[in-house]
């Protein structure tokens, strides 16, 4: 049985998205498919990152894809470690919605 958890208030959901993420595969799906990517919180939900994006941008989210990224394998020296694991959202906006990143952090 999976354990239903709670929705996120107005508070919770201003922390799922951490960062846009900003790549040329990014770039790309943003021109193709009106698509944005974001590096969310690990135990964000597709609900809570659309729910985040409409209230953080204002806009109508039509879709959103989650992705789970693992860590990269790295060398500190003789040592071997690894990055944190961490996770993205594609989300897709509605005909004629966008995103200013710009004017969001001029509020």
């Amino acid at each position: 049985m999976t354990a239903v958890r709670k929705p996120l208030g107005k508070e919770g959901l201003m922390n799922v998205l951490l960062a846009p993420h900003v790549t040329e595969k990014t770039s790309l799906a943003l021109q193709e498919r009106n698509q944005y990517a974001f590096r969310v919180r690990r135990d964000a939900t597709r609900t809570d990152v659309r729910r985040a994006v409409e209230l953080m941008f204002d806009v109508k989210v039509q879709g959103v894809q989650v992705v789970n990224e693992p860590g990269k394998t790295r060398r500190f020296g003789g040592r071997s470690g690894r990055t944190q694991d961490w996770k993205k959202a594609y989300v897709r906006l509605a005909a004629g919605q966008s995103i200013d990143y710009e004017a969001q952090g001029k509020r």
